[in-house]
C-alpha cells in the first residue's frame, strides 16, 4: 500500500480555473508542515561555533601567510 502524497490533488479543488490558475480572491490548497510528524525535536547548531570556525580560519591564514614569507625569504633552503 502507498502513502498518500503530502500535497491535496490540484485536479480536486474546486478553485482552479481550466487552464490551472487560481480564481482571483482564492488561494491555492497548503500542503501540511514537514516537520508535523517528527517525535523529537532536531538538535540546534551551537551557538559558539561561529567564532570557534572563525578563529581557526584566521589561525590558518595567520601559519599559512607566515610559513610563504618564510619560504620567499628563503629560510628553508
Amino acid at each position: 500500500m502507498t502513502a498518500l502524497p503530502p500535497d491535496p490533488d490540484p485536479t480536486n479543488d474546486p478553485d482552479l480555473d481550466a487552464g490551472g490558475s487560481v480564481l482571483p480572491g482564492s488561494t491555492p490548497p497548503d500542503s501540511g508542515s514537514a516537520t508535523v510528524g517528527l517525535s523529537h525535536k532536531p538538535k540546534e547548531t551551537p551557538k559558539n561555533l561561529g567564532p570557534i570556525v572563525i578563529g581557526i580560519t584566521i589561525t590558518l591564514a595567520v601559519m599559512i601567510s607566515v610559513f610563504l614569507i618564510l619560504d620567499a625569504l628563503g629560510r628553508f633552503k
